[in-house]
Formats: structure tokens, sequence, C-alpha cells
């Protein structure tokens, strides 16, 4: 039997352009709205009930967002009520352009929630799987009271064929507001159930792509392919620069699914990530390069939030990170060397700007445990307790 615990912080969305909308009345009493909208339709109700207008009257002219993960997501549109009430109480005779400091929004934002995951599994003679119970405790990100299925996603609907599994949830109520991040439930069911999954194959004698073959056999042929791809993408069990190691991480988010393979190294005491591969299947390929890019992407700004970040609260309950000299986002020279594969497919298209994600947590945990023996049991990495 192994038994762990792992404990996820609070993070911020962080995307580099913080909350803002632009607001202008026309001649024709209309407003038109310029911003990077993500409910766009929630947007224009709050915009018209706060402005005192109908909301045929409310035209919202979505721009590129620079980032938002989540950010712009947020029931009742509470940053263009704001936006509004300030445009309204200027007489709406010019435009406004409302903008929030980067303070404001890492300290007076919405979180990913804080989760706490309790894992236990079995294995047999043979060193195979044979029971697992995951707990996950954490915010829901639905109404109070509601059950929130984004808690247990990636998690309740393992692809591995282990003959006894019981995954259950607990919502607690906390006074910090939350909200989805990229990804959502993945950020930490799919690091949980892949840095288990690890353990209890080296535990049985298993090699990690192997032995997850082994649990996949013909339960999902799209889930094997990304593995079997990226593992020859990287020529797994091939020979590894002195000093590094190699982890890997399979997940399907949005329908998509992603095999990602990191190899590391040690620099001042954490995980210094060199190159990863990505096999990705997410349908049929539609635009291999926004798929690309959106991997790499995916891969960068996952692998930051593991590296350096939570949010934390100070002894008076206020935030205490505030900018990105403590809520750190990766730099470029920490960029690792990302190659993508697509796995060609005729199945209808699926989401990519997500999947990304998940698994470069994990890969990177993986390939830190076989590096240094220690497994990780609270992010981020760079805090002071990895196991």
């Amino acid at each position: 039997m192994l038994e762990r615990e792992i404990v996820f912080p609070y993070l911020a969305h962080a995307p580099m352009e913080p909350l803002d909308a632009v607001l202008m009345r026309n001649a024709d009493g209309s407003i038109d709205c310029f911003n990077g909208a993500q409910f766009p339709g929630q947007d224009k109700a709050a915009i018209a009930e706060v402005c005192g207008v109908d909301p045929a009257r409310v035209r919202i002219n979505t721009q590129l967002a620079g980032g938002s993960f989540g950010r712009r997501a947020q029931f009742g549109s509470p940053y263009l009520r704001e936006a509004a009430a300030v445009f309204a109480a200027s007489g709406m005779a010019r435009p406004v352009k409302h903008m929030w400091t980067r303070e404001d929004d890492i300290r007076g934002g919405f979180y990913r929630p804080t989760y706490l995951h309790t894992l236990k599994g079995a294995i047999d003679r043979d060193g195979s799987i044979v029971a697992w119970q995951q707990h996950i405790v954490g915010q829901s990100l639905m109404k109070k009271g509601e059950f929130d299925e984004s808690t247990v996603e990636g998690a309740a609907d393992l692809p591995y064929a282990i003959p006894n599994l019981h995954v259950t949830a607990t919502a607690t109520d906390l006074p910090v507001p939350v909200l989805w991040w990229r990804s959502v439930g993945h950020t930490h069911t799919g690091f949980a159930v892949e840095t288990f999954v690890d353990e209890l194959l080296q535990a049985g004698g298993k090699d990690p792509v192997a032995g997850r073959l082994a649990l996949l056999g013909d339960r999902s042929p799209r889930h094997t392919a990304v593995l079997q791809k990226v593992a020859d993408l990287a020529d797994w069990g091939g020979p590894v620069p002195e000093g590094r190691q190699r982890g890997v991480a399979l997940h399907k988010s949005f329908n998509t699914y992603v095999a990602e393979i990191a190899e590391i190294s040690i620099e001042a005491g954490r995980p210094r990530v060199h190159r990863v591969w990505v096999a990705v299947d997410c349908g049929q390929p539609v635009n291999p390069n926004v798929i690309k890019a959106q991997m790499e992407g995916g891969v960068g700004y996952g692998l930051g939030a593991i590296l350096f970040d939570q949010v934390s609260l100070g002894d008076s309950g206020r935030i205490v990170q505030s900018n990105f000299h403590d809520y750190r986002s990766l730099r470029i020279n920490e960029m690792p060397a990302v190659e993508v594969a697509v796995i060609p497919s005729r199945e209808a298209p699926t989401g990519v700007g997500e999947p990304g994600v998940p698994p470069i947590g994990p890969a990177v945990a993986n390939a830190w445990r076989r590096l240094t023996g220690q497994p990780v049991r609270r992010l981020p990495l760079s805090s002071a307790e990895l196991a």
C-alpha cells in the first residue's frame, strides 16, 4: 500500500495585460465597449444595467486579450461593472479607459483554489496496480452548495485499467474568491494522478511508459497513440545526458489527448527544464501552427506555475504577492526547447488552448523524483519543502 498527500496552492492568472476596458457613447446614445472579453454576453448585460441603457444599445467589440487564462470569465462581470460605473460617473460625454494595476490584479483577483489530494494505491505480487483511492478537498467554482464536477475531472475518469477505483471530493467553504484557471480542474487532478501512477509503477518495477501502455491496454487507442508518439520523439529508453533525467505524463482534457516528456537537471536546488516533447491528438488538425503554438504556450505557462507560483495570505488575511517580482512568470531564458507532434486524425476537432498545461507539471515532477529520489508533495517546486 502506498499513501500520499499532495498540496496545491492558490494561483493567480497573472496575464500580461491586466483587467481593462474602453467605453464610449455614440451620437445615437448607444455604447461601445472594447475589451478582451471572455463572457461578452454577461459583459453586455452588466454595462447596460449599470449605465441604464437597453442591452440592445450596447455593443461589445471583442479584442485580442493579452492573456487571460480565465481571468476575464467572471460571473456577473464585476470588472466591467466597475468600468461602467466609472464611465457613468464621468457623465459618459467622452471615452473612458479603465485599467487595473498589476497589484490590483494579483491582490484583488479571483484565484485557482487551493486543493488537497489524499491518494492510496495497492500493487499485487506482480507489480500490477490493483486498487486506487483518491479524495480531493477544495473550493467549488460553482455556487455554494452545488457539486462542482471540475473538482474530479481528470481523476474520476481515469483511462487506466485499475480494477478497484474510488474517487471522492469534499467542497470547502472559504472566504477567498475563486475562479477557473487555465485547464480548470485538470490543473491539479492531472498532476496528482500522473505523479501517483508513476510512483506506483516504480514500486511495481515497471517502466513509466511501458507500464502506462499496459494499463491502457486497448481501452483508449488515442491515449495509447500520443504516449507511443511522444516516447518515439524523445527516444525514451535511449541515452540521457549526464546529470539529467526524464519524466513522462499523459492526460486528456477538453477532449484532447496530450502526452509530454520533460528532460531536467538540477540548478540552484530546483529543476531546470531543458527539453520538452509533446504529442497531441485534438481531432482533425485545422491549423497545425496554432496547435503547436498553443502546446508550446501551455508548456511555458504551466511550467512557470509549478516551478514558482503560489498566492498566500499574510497574518492580516491580505494577499502577500503583488507583482512579477514575487509572483513569477517563466522568463525567456528559462523556456525549454519544445518539440510538438500533431497526430493526424479524422475525429471532430477539439480544444488546444488548455490541454497543453496539465501534463507538464507531473512530467517535471516525475523526472525530479527519478533524478533525486524526492517525490513532490507540495507546489511550487521552488518552495522549501519539496517532499
